[in-house]
């Protein structure tokens, strides 16, 4: 039976960033605050957000970044991510709030397994990857303190480890994006300049799932409607090199007029990370996620629609 709740009583952290962004046409009657409203890294800020009595809460806030600031901040990464964390979900029990997801990441997992695709039981099972490191320390942490909080306190709390994501709503940065935004974002500017390729780190050997931000609030909204606090992945089943995104993306983008660089004294990060969505689809259904040629359509038509670069 499932737990019955107002749809409008929902808060959601990180409300102006990529997921929280798109979710706002899945879940268009919940309470989306950012930084502008409220310091989570502070605690009085907190205390005075749970001054509301929220019926759920979906955590999305969080400091996030490419390769090249994880590797150039991680005292800044670690410190900010565990604070606002280690908070809410603080506040959030204290004020008695019966459910709460929150999103993490599949950087979490180890940077090398046996086998794969790796499952939630391979959470914890080495370290994760160097380049990203105090990163998933945090959202480790999260996912110990949500545990720790049903196991001690019976909380009905859970997580989400979605994969890569990318979206229309996230913000193009060369410095700061995730791949696949920066690519597009590079892509757009050399057709702008008339350049005849696009460079990008590393060897473009390592593997990667992407997921539309849209298939990710879907999940979420499932999670909402259908009262789920199980914790588990979300990814699809395709995993890719770096090089055959790239190479997809040109195509759909250009026709392949650009040509494809590597800087390969760049760091690559974690070869591979791809994780089964075997337990998704067990507690949700079958579920039919974005085709990465069509979403990458989608992204680029709406990149050149704004012009963000």
């Amino acid at each position: 039976m499932y737990f019955r709740f107002s749809m409008e009583n929902i808060l959601v952290t990180g409300g102006s960033g990529l997921v929280g962004s798109h979710l706002k046409r899945f879940l268009p009657n919940a309470s989306y605050i950012s930084s502008r409203d409220f310091d989570l890294t502070r605690e009085k800020d907190v205390e005075r957000l749970f001054e509301t009595k929220w019926e759920r809460v979906i955590h999305l806030a969080g400091r996030v970044g490419g390769i090249l600031e994880n590797i150039r901040r991680p005292g800044e990464f670690i410190e900010e991510n565990l604070l606002m964390n280690t908070l809410l979900l603080k506040y959030a029990r204290l004020s008695g709030v019966p459910r709460l997801t929150a999103v993490l990441s599949t950087c979490i997992y180890p940077d090398v397994r046996e086998r794969y695709p790796m499952t939630e039981a391979d959470v914890n099972q080495g370290p994760p990857q160097e380049t990203n490191f105090a990163y998933a320390i945090s959202k480790i942490a999260m996912a110990a303190q949500i545990d720790a909080y049903n196991k001690q306190y019976s909380t009905r709390y859970n997580y989400l480890i979605p994969s890569n994501l990318y979206g229309e709503h996230d913000r193009v940065d060369f410095e700061k994006s995730h791949f696949l935004t920066a690519l597009l974002g590079k892509i757009l500017k050399a057709e702008k300049e008339g350049a005849n390729s696009v460079k990008l780190l590393g060897s473009g050997k390592p593997l990667r799932q992407f997921l539309h931000a849209d298939d990710l609030c879907r999940v979420i909204r499932d999670c909402v409607s259908k009262d789920v606090t199980d914790s588990f992945n979300v990814a699809p089943d395709e995993n890719l090199s770096i090089r055959e995104i790239a190479g997809i993306a040109v195509a759909v983008c250009t026709g392949d007029r650009l040509a494809i660089e590597f800087d390969r004294d760049s760091p690559d990060g974690q070869f591979r990370k791809d994780v089964s969505n075997e337990r998704m689809k067990k507690t949700l259904g079958e579920f039919e996620f974005t085709p990465l040629r069509e979403g990458i359509a989608r992204v680029y038509a709406h990149y050149r629609e704004t012009d963000v670069i």
